[in-house]
């Protein structure tokens, strides 16, 4: 028995098909490791605790999680706290979405190099809107930005992309004023989409000639690649700013610990097939049904897997790490408006679910007055082959 309130989990569909699949797929051990995490969250085979009330005895009991990163149902209270202090470090003003995205002639290099790949889309998209932004001609100052990668579409295909949140403005040259960029413009697009082509493209050659990336079969010199590249329009997609710090928690939300299919997005699993909802971007994100046969299915999610120990959040500018104690301070103390104050920070799971939802887990279901406590521990069940 599991823990679960959807229909149909992404956890079920693994457990029915995943040894066919897995008879037919060679894995990573990374995607082995998400596979079987995954399949066993929530369920006897991790332990689980029993809780029991401290007035009436009502005893409840559940299985553990299996805290894994790429798993839908786990990370949300985790996810809280980074959204709560990310929030109360970015300065008070408005934020643009800025969207960084490569030509399909590139998923088949960044797919069988993805660590490295993933790196050098990370450092050419941050390169190329810092030195966009300290142009003269732009907005002449220094600028940050948090990207968060994504490697899927609506419908998990292979698309690799990364999603930055940029304040609208930066701090000048010798630290004295902020510079705030026009309401509706950040930065000319155009500009941005041929900087960052270049300089990612001067990354991956460099990375081929020293050996760092592997070629695909298919290609035997970059210089195809480099040229397929250049043929293409890249597109950088800049959304409208954020008002405030309620719309940009509720952004980061969307985007940040996503996962490349929630569990609510899928309708049904019958007779080996799987349908789920997607929105349709080209029809304004009309929301349409897809059917995919199980295997399918699982093969794309799992192409979503990201190398351990992989940061698929990164910072840049005046917001990386290293500045928040010099120039963020700086900055606040020049837009000198209200900023947003961390109220999650060193709380447990359970408190920090309450604050989120207004939900109290520890109240009995049943009588309503007591406490549920946790009194025993129960060990995974460890099933031996034959």
């Amino acid at each position: 028995m599991e823990n679960k309130k959807q229909t149909i989990e992404l956890s079920d569909i693994f457990r029915a098909c995943g040894d066919d699949f897995l008879r037919t797929h060679h894995l990573c051990s990374d995607q082995l490791k998400a596979f079987d995490s995954i399949t066993k969250c929530r369920t006897a085979a991790l332990g689980g605790h029993a809780d029991q009330c401290d007035h009436c005895g009502h005893i409840k009991q559940s299985y553990n999680s299996c805290r894994n990163r790429h798993c839908p149902k786990c990370m949300l209270t985790r996810k809280m706290q980074w959204i709560d202090k990310l929030a109360a470090n970015l300065p008070p003003v408005k934020h643009f979405h800025v969207v960084f995205t490569i030509p399909s002639c590139l998923h088949s290099l960044f797919y069988i190099n993805q660590s490295k790949a993933y790196s050098l889309l990370f450092k050419a998209a941050g390169q190329a809107l810092l030195q966009c932004a300290s142009n003269q001609g732009f907005l002449g100052a220094q600028t940050g930005a948090v990207g968060v990668l994504h490697t899927w579409g609506q419908t998990m295909v292979y698309h690799p992309h990364i999603h930055m949140i940029v304040p609208a403005g930066g701090l000048s040259a010798d630290q004295m004023e902020w510079i705030p960029s026009p309401q509706k413009f950040f930065l000319p697009v155009t500009v941005l989409s041929n900087l960052f082509r270049g300089i990612l493209c001067r990354f991956l050659e460099m990375a081929v000639a020293n050996n760092e990336i592997a070629l695909p079969s298919d290609i035997s010199d970059f210089s195809i690649l480099k040229k397929q590249c250049y043929l293409k329009k890249w597109v950088v997609y800049c959304q409208k700013p954020f008002a405030g710090a309620e719309g940009i928690i509720r952004y980061l939300g969307n985007y940040t610990h996503r996962v490349a299919i929630s569990n609510h997005r899928i309708n049904s699993f019958e007779n080996g097939k799987v349908t789920f909802s997607y929105k349709d971007y080209k029809t304004g994100a009309m929301c349409k049904s897809m059917t995919l046969d199980a295997t399918e299915f699982i093969r794309r999610f799992l192409q979503h897997i990201l190398p351990c120990g992989f940061y698929k959040i990164r910072y840049f500018g005046i917001l990386a790490l290293c500045n928040l104690g010099s120039k963020m301070e700086t900055c606040f103390d020049l837009i000198a408006k209200s900023s947003y104050l961390p109220v999650l920070e060193g709380l447990n799971a359970m408190e920090v679910w309450q604050i989120a939802t207004g939900k109290d887990l520890c109240n009995c279901p049943v009588c309503k007055v007591g406490k549920m406590r946790t009194t025993v521990a129960v060990r995974p069940v460890i099933l031996n082959p034959g």
